[in-house]
């Protein structure tokens, strides 16, 4: 199973509409999870074209300066919490790495976050692309494909693999801004 992960998207402020390069990429993917900060249902909608979404509601989601995100909208939700191929997911805009936050353990914030052990961790909301394990969990965060704040250059996205239930992620840098 390949999963194509996105997030920070922050349309329309960080552009009107996604790189076309998302799209040729995503075009073969199972599934593509948004880790938040769609900051327009419309994303969500677009990429649905591809292959099923779901999105993680962000702190710019629904936040009273953009549309408001329907309330009843089963895709987006503060997290989500997947089994597939018997691993479980979980996604969320915001989840630190365990640097940032050496007073609280990870199975504690697993707890916190996704109501016990979940086996990949996909989040957004640094803007910064990270594939790291912490402990037995995958930690996944896609950076942006949109460089919000001023940021230059092409971004990011992901992918998640589940081969015989191990997970594999990768960071692909676009090459393109539009």
């Amino acid at each position: 199973m390949r999963i194509g992960l996105i997030s920070d998207t922050h349309v329309p402020e960080a552009g009107s509409q996604l790189p076309g390069e998302v799209y040729d990429r995503f075009r073969k993917v199972n599934m593509i999870l948004h880790a938040g900060d769609m900051h327009v249902i419309e994303v969500l909608d677009w990429l649905s074209d591809l292959a099923p979404t779901l999105g993680a509601r962000g702190n710019g989601d629904g936040d009273g300066s953009r549309p408001p995100f329907p309330e009843d909208d089963p895709r987006v939700k503060a997290v989500h919490v997947l089994t597939l191929e018997g691993l479980r997911i979980g996604l969320i805009h915001g989840h630190p790495l365990p640097e940032e936050t050496p007073w609280i353990s990870q199975a504690a914030l697993m707890e916190r976050n996704f109501g016990g052990q979940v086996d990949v961790i996909v989040c957004g909301d640094s803007h910064i692309p990270v594939v790291m394990w912490a402990d037995s969990t995958l930690i996944v965060n896609p950076g942006s494909p949109m460089l919000p704040r001023n940021v230059k250059g092409p971004g990011t996205i992901g992918f998640l693999t589940i081969e015989a239930g191990v997970p594999s992620a990768e960071i692909v840098q676009l090459t393109s801004l539009a």
